[in-house]
């Protein structure tokens, strides 16, 4: 029980964490290397499943993975860019911290579902996957529309 207690604080921590720095990054200009670069550092993570214990089976990997992607619409829906100074600058969205907090909240209540039958390394492992699921497909979506605003921030210049 420790352990479940422990890294649901501990997500809490991260997720209170990613609304400061979302807020932050709002105030300067937005470029593909900063969207890009944390899915990749998160990809890091993956070494988990070395371990035994951390090991999923493909549908888990396959549906947690999914669940992911499918949380991620809520973040895509409101990460809108914006076009100022010859720059392009990410929106804050009033909604984003209730979003975090709520998706937060959501996995929570699935953590404790599941952990009750699964053991706490492949939890661990299925979350990461969520995690990793829902911020590589926000980036990606926001890659494509940073992308876009790119090739109209050029098109105007010329």
């Amino acid at each position: 029980m420790f352990w479940v207690i422990a890294s649901t604080v501990v997500a809490f921590f991260m997720a209170t964490t990613m609304i400061f720095v979302r807020l932050k990054a709002a105030k300067k200009p937005a470029s593909v290397k900063k969207i890009i670069l944390p899915p990749l550092f998160m990809s890091t993570g993956a070494c988990m499943f070395f371990v035994p214990e951390f090991r999923v089976a493909w549908t888990q990997v396959l549906e947690a993975f999914f669940v992911g992607v499918f949380f991620s619409i809520f973040l895509i829906k409101t990460s809108k860019f914006e076009i100022k100074d010859n720059d392009i600058y990410l929106i804050p969205s009033k909604s984003f911290v209730f979003i975090l907090f709520g998706l937060l909240l959501v996995r929570i209540i699935i953590k404790l579902i599941i952990g009750s039958t699964i053991s706490l390394g492949e939890t661990s492992g299925m979350f990461f996957l969520l995690a990793f699921g829902m911020i590589l497909s926000w980036r990606l979506a926001m890659l494509y529309k940073y992308k876009k605003l790119e090739k109209e921030l050029k098109y105007h210049s010329v």
